[in-house]
């Protein structure tokens, strides 16, 4: 990657031992861990020294996605009273119920781990001279700064997603559609008129047009959070999103329960499609229908625990993603030349749906309106969705699916390119390294990172 980082830095790579080398601490949330893994290895090629905080229970699979004992692994243990909103055992979101509602509990009651993250910083040596912290654990940042250490701030969505959380902000366009006729409006975003918005497409709490209470305070918290850090990581490249970074670099310098109806009808839709699939889904959620697996045991596997996500996606037999389109895994996609089936659920995941199908042109849209009498899209739409992606629809490799999959690989491409020694990804972390160890200013940067 590119050595033209100024020789004097002392971000620069050339015979540096980890004790010389600028010392990078990372603190993410568990659904997050893996796009900073990547980050991680990306600072390990000689730019830096890095240090992984987590708490007892995510260690395990911190430690397994990592798999590089050169990166420490520092954990900080939860407070041994109960915590409100925290419950027992539960050390990441992926263990709540009622996302929307407890979420905001969780966030807040995970601050408890404030005072062993300002120990173990203070204790790190040598000195941590930047901490890179999600977003979603607004109070790190705080804790780092009361210490001064630097921070740089992660958040796991779309510059896109970034952009138009500021118009949500700014225009309320979900008053402007429900003033306008509900689910029918459209709402045009000014700086980019041919983003048109439907209700359905605005986030929670976005969506609703009085919107108060905790998920509107954590919101205001993490962006806080960011214009008070050094700079802004985002999982993504130039090539990807351009406009929006320049817009941003302009005005800046969940998981939701399926019912059970919904779960058979994927499991129909995947079974009458003829498409051979993995199909990972929890324990909790895997009542497929009688005789389903046995059905469908030669071009079909139902997984029940983790699954490598990444290494999957980078198979060569793998053709097509279905995926809610959270960033990262939209990005792991992208960056591996799969094309997406888009089904967005909650949080940012109807922008990134938007912006994969109509701006970047990846995927195809799994129908956001219920087709049958009971809420849920029906397996026929699921059977069609997967055959249209997979090439195998009327048009064939001209249609839809063979579109996004040509288009899934140009992005591809692109993605190695900016990552590799030399390009945009790249130059700008060294960028953002150089720039926190040489300056004191709180002048605030941003970089991309991608997940080749």
């Amino acid at each position: 990657m590119a050595a033209a980082a100024a020789a004097a830095s002392p971000c620069s790579r050339a015979g540096r031992h980890d004790a010389q080398l600028p010392h990078v601490a990372m603190f993410m949330a568990r659904g997050h861990t893996v796009p900073l893994i990547h980050l991680a290895h990306l600072l390990r090629r000689g730019l830096a020294a890095v240090t992984l905080f987590t708490t007892p229970a995510n260690a395990p699979f911190v430690r397994r996605v990592l798999d590089d004992d050169a990166v420490a692994v520092v954990e900080l243990p939860f407070p041994g009273h109960h915590l409100p909103g925290v419950p027992l055992g539960v050390e990441c979101v992926e263990g709540l119920d009622g996302l929307s509602s407890s979420f905001p509990a969780f966030v807040e009651a995970a601050s408890a781990l404030r005072p062993r993250l300002e120990a173990s910083l203070a204790a790190a040596r040598p000195r941590v001279g930047l901490l890179v912290a999600d977003a979603l654990l607004y109070w790190a940042h705080d804790a780092a700064a009361g210490l001064g250490v630097p921070t740089v701030a992660f958040y796991a969505a779309s510059m896109f997603a970034h952009v138009i959380r500021d118009v949500l902000l700014r225009d309320n366009p979900a008053a402007v559609l429900v003033a306008g006729g509900g689910a029918a409006a459209t709402f045009a975003v000014p700086e980019f008129p041919h983003v048109r918005l439907t209700l359905a497409d605005i986030p929670v709490p976005f969506n609703d047009p009085s919107a108060a209470g905790p998920l509107v305070e954590m919101d205001a918290k993490m962006a806080n959070a960011i214009a008070g850090s050094r700079g802004l990581i985002v999982n993504t490249f130039d090539a990807m999103e351009a406009h929006y970074i320049e817009h941003w670099d302009r005005h800046h310098v969940g998981h939701r329960a399926w019912p059970e109806a919904q779960l058979r009808e994927l499991a129909g839709g995947l079974e009458a499609s003829g498409v051979d699939f993995l199909w990972a889904v929890r324990p909790i959620d895997a009542d497929l229908g009688a005789g389903f697996e046995e059905r469908v045991e030669r071009r079909g596997m139902v997984a029940q625990e983790w699954v490598d996500q990444w290494r999957i996606l980078r198979h060569g037999c793998v053709k097509g993603f279905l995926s809610h389109c959270g960033w990262n895994s939209a990005v792991e996609s992208i960056s591996a030349g799969v094309p997406l089936a888009v089904w967005p659920m909650g949080a940012e995941q109807p922008l990134n749906a938007i912006h994969a199908v109509k701006e970047l042109r990846i995927g195809v849209r799994v129908p956001a309106a219920p087709t049958t009498g009971h809420g849920v899209v029906s397996s026929k739409e699921i059977a069609r969705m997967a055959r249209e992606l997979m090439g195998m629809g009327g048009e064939g490799e001209s249609g839809a699916g063979g579109e996004a999959a040509r288009n899934a690989a140009a992005l591809a491409a692109k993605a190695r390119e900016a990552v590799a020694e030399g390009g945009s990804s790249w130059k700008k972390l060294e960028e953002m390294l150089a720039t926190v160890c040489l300056s004191s200013e709180p002048n605030q940067t941003w970089i991309e990172l991608n997940s080749v």
